[in-house]
C-alpha cells in the first residue's frame, strides 16, 4: 500500500522512486520469509517418509520371494512386483532428495523457493506414497517390522554415520538463517533443536548394540546351510534336480514339504494344489484347483515338473540357465519321498521336512503318519541321524518306533519341557532371532536353525549371533562367505564412531563460525 501510494503521488521524485522500490524489497523479503520456511518443512518431510519407506523396503530383500508368491496366489500371474515397488521408491527418493539439495542450496544464497505446480503435484504424489506405502506394510506385513528392527543390528553403525553427514549438511542452511534471523527466540528456536538432534546423535553409539561387533576369536563357526525345497533359485523346487544343485553348492542339508497321494504315495509338494509348480493346465486342464493329495499317483506322474520354471526363470531364479540345465529343468517330475530320502541318505545330508496331513474323505487321512515311518524306516533306510524330525503330533510314538531320529521343535519353549520331550533341535522364523536365546539354549545342547535367510546381511547376523544353521534358497550365494558382514571389533567400532563425532563437530563448529 505504501509503495504505491508513493508511486502514484511522486512517480517523478528519484529519491521517492528508490523509497518506494525499497518497500518492494522489504515486501518480496517478507513474503519469501513467511512461505520459504513451509515449503522447506514440507520437502524435508517428504523426504523423511521416502527415506524411511526406502531403507524399510530394501531391507526387506529377503522376503521378497514370499510377497510375490502371495500376489501370485491373489491375482493368479505371476509378476516381480517387489521389484517393481523398490525401483519406484528409489526413483522417488531420488527426485525428492534432488528438489531437497535445490532448495538448501536456494535458501543458503537467499533467494527465493518457488515450485513449479508440477514439482509441488511431484511432492505430495511422493509423500502419498510413502505414507500409504508404510501403512500397508504396517497392516499385511507386520513381521516386517521386526526384519527391518534386525536390519539395525547390522546396518546401525553405518546409519549412524549417515546421519551424522547429514546433520553436517544441514549445518550451513541452520547457520545462515539462524544469523539472519533477527530475535534471539527465533535464533534459539532454529539451532536449539539442531544441536539437540546432533547431541542426540553424538551419544546414541553407546547404547548401540550389534552381535558382528565383538573380540577376535569369540566368533562362532560359520552355520550349516539347509536347501529350502533344494536350491529354487538354480532349479524347479522341490525336484531331484534342486536337491542336487543343493548339494554341487556344498548344502549340508536338505528341506521339503510331504503330501500323500491318493493311493498312499509319499510325494513332495509344497502348495495344496499343482497348478504352480507344475503342468496341469495342459494335462488336466479341468481339474487345477483339485488339491494334489486327490491324484492318484499314476496321475501325477504324467505330470511336468520344471517347464514352469523356465518361463518364471527371469522372475524367481538369478542369471542364466546353461543348455544342459535348461534341459535337464525340462525334464523334472513330480520327486517321491523315498527317492529325496535315498538321495540325502547317499551323500550324507541332514533332511528335515512339513507333513501335511489328507484332508478329509482321504482314504489315508488317519494312516499318513504310519505311511511316512513306512517309507523312512523300510524303503529308503536312511541313516536316522539324518532325520531332523519336526512334526510334533505323536512324538512319543516316533521316539518309540525310530530311535536316533533328531527331534526337532517348531517354536520356542522352556528349556525344561524340551529336554523332556528330548528335543535336541529349534526350527524358527528368521524373525525370532536373539543371541541371547541362542546361547541359552545351547548350553542346553539345543541347536537353532533359522528359516528362510537368503540375504547375506542376515546371514551374517545369524553367524554373528551363534545361529547352528539356516534354511535357505540361497545356498549358491551364502557359501562363499568367508566372515560376517560389518563384522569389527569394539576397539574399532570405538574409533571410527569418535572420529565421526569429532570430525563433524569440527565442520560445524568451522560452519557456523564462517
Amino acid at each position: 500500500v505504501v509503495r504505491r501510494h508513493l508511486l502514484q503521488r511522486y512517480e517523478h521524485q528519484p529519491f521517492i522512486s528508490c523509497l518506494a522500490g525499497f518497500y518492494s524489497c522489504r515486501w518480496k523479503r517478507y513474503q519469501r520469509e513467511r512461505t520459504e520456511p513451509g515449503k522447506c518443512c514440507c520437502n524435508m518431510v517428504t523426504f523423511c517418509f521416502s527415506l524411511v519407506f526406502l531403507y524399510t523396503w530394501g531391507e526387506g530383500k529377503n522376503d521378497y520371494n514370499s510377497f510375490d508368491w502371495y500376489n501370485y496366489g491373489n491375482l493368479g500371474f505371476w509378476f516381480l512386483w517387489s521389484l517393481v515397488i523398490l525401483i519406484v521408491a528409489a526413483v522417488l527418493f531420488a527426485y525428492i532428495s534432488l528438489l531437497l539439495v535445490l532448495a538448501m542450496c536456494l535458501l543458503a544464497e537467499g533467494q527465493q523457493l518457488y515450485l513449479h505446480w508440477s514439482h509441488k503435484i511431484g511432492t505430495f504424489l511422493v509423500l502419498g506414497f510413502s505414507i500409504s506405502s508404510l501403512f500397508a506394510l504396517s497392516i499385511l506385513w507386520r513381521d516386517h517390522r521386526k526384519t527391518v528392527r534386525l536390519s539395525f543390528q547390522v546396518t546401525a553403525p553405518y546409519l549412524h554415520i549417515g546421519a551424522i553427514a547429514i546433520m553436517v549438511l544441514l549445518s550451513w542452511p541452520v547457520a545462515l538463517h539462524a544469523i539472519r534471523a533477527d530475535k534471539k527466540v527465533t535464533q534459539v528456536i532454529i539451532v536449539g533443536p539442531y544441536l539437540a538432534i546432533l547431541l542426540f546423535l553424538f551419544l546414541i553409539p553407546l547404547g548401540m548394540y550389534s552381535p558382528c561387533i565383538r573380540e577376535i576369536g569369540t566368533l562362532g563357526p560359520k552355520p550349516a546351510l539347509i536347501g529350502h525345497r533344494g536350491a529354487p533359485m538354480l532349479a524347479p523346487e522341490n525336484t531331484e534336480m534342486s536337491f542336487l544343485k543343493t548339494i554341487e553348492h556344498g548344502g549340508d542339508g536338505l528341506e521339503t514339504d510331504v503330501t500323500i497321494s491318493y493311493d498312499g504315495v509319499p510325494f513332495l509338494m509344497h502348495d495344496d494344489t499343482l497348478r504352480r509348480t507344475t503342468n496341469i493346465e495342459e494335462v488336466y486342464p479341468n481339474d487345477t484347483g483339485k488339491t494334489a493329495s486327490f491324484f492318484s499317483w499314476d496321475a501325477l506322474q504324467k505330470l511336468n515338473a520344471g517347464t514352469w520354471f523356465l518361463k518364471n526363470k527371469p522372475f524367481v531364479g538369478m542369471g542364466s540357465l546353461s543348455k544342459a540345465d535348461q534341459t535337464q529343468a525340462m525334464n523334472q517330475s513330480i520327486y517321491t519321498l523315498s527317492s529325496f530320502l535315498r538321495l540325502a541318505d547317499s551323500h550324507n545330508k541332514l533332511v528335515i521336512f512339513d507333513l501335511y496331513r489328507p484332508p478329509e474323505k482321504h482314504p489315508y487321512r488317519n494312516l499318513w503318519l504310519r505311511k511316512v515311518l513306512d517309507v523312512i524306516l523300510k524303503e529308503s533306510k536312511i541313516k536316522r541321524h539324518l532325520v531332523l524330525w519336526l512334526h510334533n503330533s505323536v512324538r512319543s510314538f516316533v521316539q518309540s518306533v525310530a530311535p536316533g531320529f533328531q527331534h526337532t521343535m517348531g517354536r520356542k519353549a522352556p528349556i525344561k519341557d524340551l529336554l523332556k520331550h528330548n528335543i535336541v533341535k529349534l526350527n524358527l522364523v528368521y524373525t525370532d532371532m536373539s543371541s541371547e536365546d541362542i546361547r541359552k539354549y545351547a548350553e542346553a545342547n539345543i541347536t537353532t536353525n533359522f528359516y528362510v535367510v537368503n540375504e547375506p546381511w542376515l546371514y551374517s547376523l545369524a553367524w554373528c549371533s551363534g545361529a547352528h544353521s539356516v534354511t535357505t534358497n540361497a545356498v549358491h550365494l551364502l557359501k562363499d562367505l568367508s566372515q560376517p558382514l560389518f563384522l569389527m571389533t569394539p576397539q574399532q567400532y570405538n574409533i571410527m564412531w569418535i572420529l565421526t563425532d569429532l570430525t563433524s563437530a569440527f565442520l560445524i563448529s568451522l560452519i557456523f563460525a564462517l
